[in-house]
């Protein structure tokens, strides 16, 4: 059990302790060694709703073998340390419908290490270039996606656990009950509405944390 123990810490320090800057590098070598061509980013969350970027061109987009929860722990945007919060992950297992976006080849420079800032300052998830179909042809979009074994990712939660992080769980970009809000309306208005979503807006509503709509 001890050497167990010891083994599970070792791996939560070496995923704590990734350089994130070392990880830009290497998507950046990728997308030289594909040809400096334009970029495309997969949006699954608040990439839908707040961008942040400037992209030529988006499209409704689906990726398989990856699927949108509300699992990963939020110490800084939407939490703190002492009560974090929560935010969607990109997690292996079933599919996706999302944005994708494109990055024009002459902007990447710019745009990248801005996403990298906002999306990557700890390092903590693991960028992928996931093949992303839309409507108008498949395109290879870098997305970023979170492990199971990382250890900001919740597993399963009960409702009580999360309608405790609904209620009081707040950081630099406001609490995980707006940041939910914002992404579930979103995921409507794109007319790409999950299960999950909807479902954790309906125990809100039940709770009262939100009104009636």
């Amino acid at each position: 059990m001890d050497e167990t123990l010891s083994q599970e810490a070792l791996l939560q320090e070496s995923l704590l302790l990734r350089d994130p800057l070392k990880l830009l590098q290497q998507v950046r070598q990728e997308w030289e060694r594909a040809g400096r061509g334009d970029l495309w980013v997969f949006g699954y969350g608040s990439l839908i709703w707040r961008p942040e970027f400037e992209a030529e061109e988006h499209r409704p987009a689906q990726v398989h073998g990856y699927h949108r929860a509300l699992r990963m722990r939020s110490r800084i945007n939407r939490g703190t340390p002492e009560r974090p919060g929560l935010v969607y992950a990109l997690v292996p297992g079933g599919c996706c419908r999302g944005m994708a976006y494109r990055l024009a080849a002459a902007r990447v420079e710019d745009e990248l290490p801005r996403l990298w800032a906002r999306e990557m300052p700890t390092g903590v998830y693991d960028p992928r270039w996931l093949q992303c179909r839309t409507a108008s042809g498949t395109v290879r979009a870098l997305a970023f996606t979170l492990s199971r074994r990382s250890p900001n990712y919740t597993g399963q939660l009960s409702e009580e656990e999360i309608l405790e992080v609904l209620r009081h769980a707040r950081g630099r970009y406001g609490s995980t009950m707006d940041y939910l809000l914002h992404t579930a309306t979103a995921l409507r208005r794109h007319g790409m509405a999950d299960r999950e979503s909807e479902k954790l807006l309906a125990l809100a509503r039940r709770h009262r944390l939100i009104e009636e709509r």
